[in-house]
């Protein structure tokens, strides 16, 4: 039904639109007495042999949604009614920021990708820990952060310290996104020497807490072999907890979208089936190369069962969607839970 009705209906607007539409509608239609039960009856899949344990977590399914779908964290209780096991709100910036100038947000249909400049639009730390107030406690929550885009290059260390003290009552664990292509100047935050340092901080603000929340890294998928392996050293040297493998890809190599359309679009993230080989090629090099030595969430261009099954076999502990759950739908969770179990 999604696919032959629901999806040809929404592609036919404007994708940002069409996004705020879609959570209004879960929103009001989740206020309905009997309609949870009915999304839970229809999407989730409850076995005990889907559940992981890591970082000292446990996920009901290891079947997550990514960062950048539910910035805010407006819509996770109703999200988790989709069989998910684990959300990840945000990026979440100290001050809340309007992003990039729309338009920003590009469908490419024939490529099952999106393209994105977004540039880290959220509502700020506040109103996020308002939202997370109201966890009900359905499944785990990550809290993905950011620095803000008018943020001087000394004071980045700062935004995501104010961001993790902020949200580390509400939120399970955390992700230090300093991947995203859409922020303006991020050279500094692809620094390995920067990265230490702001590990680092974020550590020794973890530790002083009477609870420490897990951290991971989100890494970009166009890292060659030797930005990897200073990757594999970093999780050796800090001891961070995991890395979320990829992010979106600056690279417009094997599309089928015309030269003209991508010069239409301009800059911006490339994400969904366009960078699916190339995130697992990411993943399997991180989880080989480092003997399996830390966590790995695998995301980028999951759109099947059996893409979610590449990505788990390249060394991918977890995996989350966002693009292929916009192409394919809500039952993609429940596919990926089906195919999972029909592997053990």
């Amino acid at each position: 039904m999604y696919k032959a009705i629901i999806r040809p209906i929404f592609f036919l607007f404007d994708p940002e639109k069409i996004h705020y539409f879609t959570f209004s509608l879960i929103r009001t239609l989740s206020k309905i007495p009997g309609i949870n039960s009915i999304f839970r009856n229809l999407y989730q899949v409850n076995d005990k042999k889907l559940e992981r344990n890591l970082f000292g977590l446990t996920f009901k399914n290891p079947v997550g949604l990514a960062a950048g779908f539910d910035k805010n964290a407006v819509l996770y209780n109703e999200l988790a009614n989709f069989g998910f096991g684990f959300i990840e709100i945000g990026t979440v910036t100290p001050k809340g920021q309007e992003g990039n100038p729309k338009k920003r947000l590009f469908r490419l249909k024939d490529d099952k990708g999106i393209i994105n400049r977004m540039g880290f639009n959220n509502e700020g730390l506040k109103a996020a820990i308002e939202k997370l107030r109201g966890n009900k406690g359905k499944l785990i929550i990550g809290g993905n952060i950011g620095k803000n885009t008018q943020t001087l290059p000394e004071n980045y260390t700062a935004d995501y310290i104010e961001c993790f003290n902020g949200l580390h009552p509400y939120v399970d664990y955390f992700v230090l996104n300093v991947s995203c292509p859409n922020v303006g100047s991020h050279a500094k935050l692809n620094d390995k020497d920067y990265l230490v340092e702001l590990i680092t901080a974020c550590q020794k603000l973890n530790n002083s807490k009477d609870v420490q929340k897990p951290i991971l890294l989100k890494i970009a998928p166009d890292l060659n072999d030797i930005q990897l392996d200073e990757i594999i050293e970093l999780v050796a040297e800090t001891k961070i907890d995991g890395v979320i493998a990829s992010n979106t890809s600056t690279t417009r190599a094997n599309l089928k979208a015309s030269e003209e359309r991508l010069k239409e679009i301009g800059n911006g993230g490339v994400s969904g089936q366009p960078i699916k080989n190339q995130s697992t090629k990411v993943i399997r090099y991180l989880s080989e190369k480092s003997n399996k030595a830390f966590p790995i969430i695998g995301v980028g261009g999951i759109h099947s069962a059996k893409d979610a099954l590449e990505k788990i076999e390249a060394g991918a502990d977890l995996v989350q969607i966002y693009t292929g759950f916009i192409y394919e739908g809500p039952s993609l969770i429940k596919k990926i839970n089906k195919a999972i179990l029909k592997s053990l």
